[in-house]
């Protein structure tokens, strides 16, 4: 079924996703009337040879094969500095933004050098005062972003966590596209970079040649991590810090083919999921014959 079949001839050109996304589940499972059950909460995966035991609240769930799809939102990444439990201002991640127009009048320190980071960097300037720190150049294109370096991307990631290593940042390849409204940005100097501090203080942060700037908001738009803590005790985690993956879209857990992982590595987008779902599927059946 394909997500323009769900969209009414009364629907306006540009769908807001927040809407049209989950419309398009919810018609994709009445369609095949899929039993999902929500809201479900599972807490713990357990190894219950030759079955797995799965815990949610006063439900278990024994299954031959788990298909882990939680992603990443719920596991927001910010990273530890020191002092920041001093600073007296407002420290919140990018999953927790919401407008710009909240920080009028204060002082926004935005850390990150990814897309979101940019995006809210731009809206926020637009209101306030901002410095923009991230802890790598960032890299910047002109051109749109292609086939090429789409693959290009995919086969970075799949590659690391074939060889059992954390996903990595995408951006890191792709670089980030140079819009117009990032040119707009850039021209009005919003897109002046600083790297890293060393340290929070309690009305700012500080960098080791002793430079400080005042804060009244610390925005962390440092990503994600895979939201994996109930798979914990399957000890899925090698020594590189990640999970070796491989199959056929690198969805299936080496050490463990009746586990597949989608939202991990390569198949963490949209359309990625969509063909690593039906790859995990298809060999999961064939492990469990």
């Amino acid at each position: 079924m394909e997500f323009a079949d769900t969209l009414t001839d009364e629907a306006p050109e540009a769908v807001i996703a927040a809407e049209a996304v989950p419309r398009y589940y919810r018609i994709y499972e009445e369609k095949f009337d899929l039993q999902v059950r929500r809201p479900v909460t599972v807490s713990v995966v357990c190894d219950r040879e030759p079955r797995f035991r799965i815990e949610a609240g006063d439900v278990v769930v024994s299954a031959r094969g788990v298909i882990n799809a939680t992603g990443t939102w719920e596991k927001p990444f910010i990273p530890r500095y020191p002092g920041a439990e001093t600073f007296q201002g407002r420290q919140l991640h990018t999953k927790d933004y919401t407008t710009p127009d909240e920080f009028a009048g204060k002082h926004v320190i935005v850390v990150g050098g990814g897309i979101s980071a940019v995006q809210q960097l731009d809206e926020i300037s637009q209101v306030t005062s901002t410095t923009w720190v991230t802890r790598r150049e960032p890299v910047f294109r002109d051109a749109d972003f292609g086939p090429d370096a789409g693959r290009a991307a995919v086969a970075m990631v799949e590659e690391r966590v074939r060889a059992g290593l954390p996903p990595g940042s995408v951006v890191s390849v792709t670089g980030l596209l140079l819009t117009d409204r990032l040119k707009a940005a850039r021209e009005r100097g919003v897109l002046e970079r600083r790297p890293m501090f060393s340290s929070i203080v309690s009305d700012g942060v500080r960098w080791e040649d002793g430079s400080f700037v005042r804060a009244d908001v610390i925005l962390w738009a440092t990503g994600f991590r895979s939201a994996l803590d109930h798979l914990a005790p399957l000890r899925l985690r090698g020594h590189g810090g990640g999970i070796v993956m491989d199959g056929r879209l690198a969805t299936r857990v080496a050490a463990d083919h009746r586990v597949h992982l989608l939202g991990y590595g390569p198949s963490a987008s949209t359309i990625g999921a969509n063909r690593a779902g039906r790859a995990a599927v298809s060999e999961l059946l064939e492990t469990l014959g």
